[in-house]
């Protein structure tokens, strides 16, 4: 498993804010197709022709999803949060293993959270980079 700095992690940023944009984006698509796929299944005479398009459709999606994440992953990044684009950088702080933890539309890596914890544990970092 990769560790980055926290510098490391903020200078990747710019790359993995387009690669999540485009998650955050197509994972969106993803579940309206879902949903309309849901709407047109629960029909008392279903179109089975447009039922196919949108599984196709939905499958598409998915495996567009899928290789975004594989580019984080490449990267050395973890998906967390695919509706608000929320990525965990493994990192240390004090020596010890952390998530840097950043969301789309946030302008730094400036938060942390013990590896075991969530989003809703997250810290923000001290100014000069530490917990």
């Amino acid at each position: 498993m990769k560790t980055f700095s926290i510098e490391q992690a903020n200078r990747t940023l710019p790359l993995v804010r387009r690669i999540v944009q485009d998650i955050v984006d197509h994972y969106a698509r993803w579940q309206e197709l879902v949903k309309s796929l849901d709407v047109l299944a629960a029909a008392p005479a279903p179109d089975t022709v447009m039922i196919d398009r949108l599984q196709r459709d939905i499958q598409a999606a998915a495996r567009g999803i899928d290789a975004f994440v594989r580019e984080l992953n490449d990267l050395g990044v973890e998906m967390k949060g695919f509706d608000i684009g929320l990525v965990d950088f493994p990192g240390e702080i004090d020596g010890r293993p952390v998530y840097l933890c950043w969301r789309l539309g946030e302008t730094a890596v400036a938060h942390w959270h013990e590896r075991d914890a969530g989003f809703d544990s997250r810290r923000p970092l001290a100014p000069s980079g530490t917990a």
